[in-house]
């Protein structure tokens, strides 16, 4: 089967491997419009459900080198006053961990595995799509270069759109579309070496999104110096006219971060003192879209951002983005003589799924509880039993769990998607 791939970040890689993983990768081609694929970016959280399908693909020994495997995830209002915490991964009882990872350093290792397995000629840079048409069994899509020449066109069984929130394939298969949405909220992002806090292996929340929030975690093993790689995210509400164009290699201003968190000290982290020693700052705005009625039509689909971006709230980007990979691949293994009705069964499984993902998203659940205990407790509290009922403190569980998709339990129990026709 012939299948190209818009996209080489975590969406288009997890495919090809995911494909190549079925016995579909003799004719994969990936196509992405930098000169060069390097390692950039910041962190990224990898819930059980998608560290479960790279161990499958044989990656299990590169995370556990390079990972963190998150131990708990904790609560704060922005004093530093413990509200609420629970375990990750295993500790959970998933028989797979939670990793928090660079996002750079986890697509390195998906390009390196996909070049050994499928080949190194199999991902072309500085080559993006224009236009897509299909004519019977056969998607021919016309490619040009990063300065506009004309790369000609390329035959294909299947066509997936794995190239995120400008994607070009989902512009084609949804003209009409409109801007994303935002949400109000201006992100800033970084990463920083700094001691480890808490568990060692712990995420963090301080604040709520109503007026900042801030979010930290280690995203590598201690150095020789006993020091951590942390990665963190300010999140500040702002008045509509400071929103932006979302652009994920905007850098950002020290100064238009710094005095939302003056003072601010979590877990014995010194946030200003973190976000000043980050060698760069990543800026842009949260956004989304709103689902879709349908992601493709005959032997073309979306994946990944491209298919269903979605809030950053319980670690779901990535992870959604493998999940696709690998039903994807699932559905076509299990269809190879009708590619078109592999990608429709593909499509009726994961576009639900995650449509619902990004609706609970846009409520912020855990954050209502937040706003709660700021206005409650402006000042602190002793005890959190003090600021939150019984059932409030359950609710906090229920609001978390609702944006990080499958439970232990189930997750445990499901049949592998490496499972053959």
């Amino acid at each position: 089967m012939r299948i190209l791939i818009v996209g080489a970040g975590i969406a288009g890689l997890s495919t090809a491997l995911s494909l190549h993983d079925a016995g579909l990768g003799s004719e994969i081609t990936i196509i992405d419009a930098v000169a060069e694929l390097r390692p950039l970016g910041v962190g990224i959280n990898l819930l059980p459900h998608a560290t479960r399908e790279l161990i499958e693909l044989g990656l299990g020994p590169e995370l556990a080198r390079m990972a963190v495997p998150t131990a708990e995830v904790v609560t704060m209002d922005a004093l530093g006053n413990r509200i609420w915490s629970e375990p990750r991964g295993v500790g959970a009882g998933y028989d797979w961990p939670q990793y928090s990872v660079h996002r750079g350093e986890l697509q390195a290792v998906l390009l390196a595995a996909v070049r050994e397995r499928l080949g190194p000629e199999c991902v072309r840079t500085a080559t993006t799509l224009a236009e897509l048409q299909q004519d019977g069994d056969c998607v021919v899509s016309r490619l040009v270069g990063r300065d506009g020449e004309d790369l000609g066109t390329f035959e294909s069984d299947v066509v997936i759109g794995a190239d995120g929130l400008h994607s070009a394939v989902r512009a084609q298969l949804h003209p009409e579309e409109g801007p994303a949405r935002w949400s109000g909220i201006t992100m800033w992002r970084g990463c920083a070496e700094g001691e480890p806090f808490l568990t060692g292996r712990s995420m963090m929340w301080g604040g709520s999104n109503r007026t900042a929030k801030f979010v930290a975690y280690p995203i590598s093993p201690p150095r020789e110096n006993g020091r951590v790689l942390i990665n963190w995210v300010a999140e500040v509400r702002v008045e509509p006219a400071a929103g932006r164009a979302p652009d994920w290699n905007r850098t950002g201003r020290l100064a238009d971060v710094l005095p939302h968190y003056q003072g601010w000290k979590l877990a014995g982290v010194d946030v200003c003192g973190l976000m000043a020693a980050s060698p760069r700052i990543l800026e842009y705005p949260m956004v989304d879209r709103d689902p879709l009625p349908f992601w493709g039509t005959g032997r073309v689909t979306l994946a990944g951002d491209a298919a269903h971006p979605m809030y950053p709230i319980g670690s779901n980007g990535g992870s959604q983005a493998i999940l696709d990979a690998r039903h994807l691949a699932y559905q076509l293994a299990h269809h190879a003589d009708d590619p078109a009705a592999g990608l429709a069964a593909y499509e009726a499984v994961r576009l639900p799924a995650t449509a619902k993902i990004v609706r609970t998203n846009r409520s912020f659940p855990m954050d209502r509880i937040l706003d709660l205990v700021a206005d409650r407790a402006p000042r602190g509290f002793a005890a959190i039993e003090d600021v939150l009922s019984a059932a409030e403190m359950a609710e906090i569980t229920t609001a978390f769990r609702s944006t990080t998709g499958t439970d232990a339990e189930e997750l445990n129990a499901r049949a592998s998607l490496s499972v053959g026709p």
